[in-house]
């Protein structure tokens, strides 16, 4: 569901090393993650990913990482603000960070430089330059290879604060928001205004010096233990942030029987297709016990419409799975959901129109799914 109201929660998050941990093969930490913010947050927050990463790098992620869409893209370090699946640009942001700034200057200086020279060298150079030449600039360096040259207004904490101050303006300040990073050029993050934050256990240590040498109250920063998306669900526990419990942690399912309404739709649509995933992989014991959990989430009425045009009863399918118990046993196979959009049609009638991802190995498919579900 799209949110259009005040977010609940806005979470604000690194990609590389943060949200996406690249030594997890399986993105088994993303997968928790994508469960429960489909499940609980997607109707009534905002996912927002702050990354170093230009469009063309951001897109070819997407290509190889599980990653939920978000409702805001802000990429290449703060200088780029997309927004929805159709990556509209923030103009307003664009106008604002061309003041005073001329790109054919800044790469005209970067070449001239003797690449020998160490990077407090080149900061000390570049800055000098700019200076000279009256270019409105900033130069941030991290990772220990990543040296980026802005606009002086631009910057991961600076499009952040112009996010916070244009959903404010249209009465759309979130209730809380997390800021999640790992290295230097995510400092900027935490240093916002009325923000809680989560170092990722993983993080580099540019960035817990930075949190180290920091003279505030840091009680608003947790340093989490565990990696990447793990660590941001760490966060969440912390924080207290409700509900911070993924479904993927707490199954077989024990959700079923809540009277519906749009959130819990979500939920029910969920469970329903990991409990799909964990009986082709035979993680859950093939009896009537598992089988009656996720019945007793489902109306017997309720309408599944394929992509392609194929209506069944997804309360009858789940006995065709009976014959099908454990045929990805042993395989990378997983099955996860994207784009939840839930609709009331009537007082007992709900229509969730929703993305499913099948992924086994480097194979991936993707099925745009609806659902009409009916209160008993």
């Amino acid at each position: 569901m799209l949110c259009t109201g005040a977010p609940q929660l806005m979470i604000v998050s690194d990609l590389d090393n943060t949200m996406v941990d690249h030594k997890d093969k399986h993105h088994e930490s993303l997968l928790r993650f994508g469960a429960l913010w489909q499940a609980c947050y997607d109707h009534d927050s905002l996912l927002v990913y702050s990354t170093g990463r230009s469009p063309d790098l951001y897109a070819k992620l997407r290509e190889e990482v599980l990653l939920l869409t978000p409702s805001v893209t802000i990429m290449s370090v703060g200088t780029e603000i997309r927004y929805e699946d159709s990556m509209e640009p923030d103009h307003g942001w664009e106008e604002e960070l061309n003041q005073g700034w001329d790109r054919e200057v800044a790469v005209e200086e970067g070449r001239n430089l003797n690449l020998k020279f160490q990077a407090d060298e080149v900061i000390s150079t570049l800055t000098e330059r700019f200076k000279e030449r009256k270019l409105n600039a900033k130069i941030i360096y991290s990772g220990g290879a990543d040296l980026d040259v802005l606009s002086a207004g631009a910057g991961k904490g600076q499009a952040l604060a112009h996010l916070l101050k244009k959903l404010k303006s249209k009465g759309r300040a979130p209730g809380n928001t997390l800021v999640c990073g790992d290295s230097g050029n995510d400092a900027e993050l935490f240093a916002v205004p009325k923000v809680c934050g989560v170092i990722v256990g993983n993080a580099m240590d540019e960035l817990r010096q930075w949190h180290s040498d920091l003279q505030v109250d840091k009680s608003y920063i947790f340093e989490a233990e565990e990696r990447c998306a793990a660590g941001i669900l760490e966060a969440m526990q912390h924080f207290n942030l409700q509900p911070n419990v993924s479904p993927r942690d707490i199954f077989p399912p024990h959700y079923g029987g809540s009277q519906l309404s749009l959130s819990t739709v979500a939920h029910v649509v969920v469970e329903y297709v990991l409990l799909m995933e964990q009986w082709l992989k035979g993680g859950v014991a093939n009896n009537d016990d598992v089988f009656g959990r996720l019945k007793s989430s489902l109306d017997p009425n309720a309408t599944y419409i394929h992509a392609y045009g194929v209506i069944t009863n997804p309360y009858e399918e789940i006995d065709t799975l009976r014959e099908l118990y454990g045929v990805k046993k042993d395989k990378h196979f997983f099955m996860w959901v994207d784009r939840i959009r839930v609709e009331q049609l009537s007082d007992t009638t709900y229509l969730a129109r929703f993305d499913k991802w099948e992924r086994s190995s480097k194979f991936r498919r993707l099925k745009q799914s609806m659902v009409i579900t009916r209160q008993k």
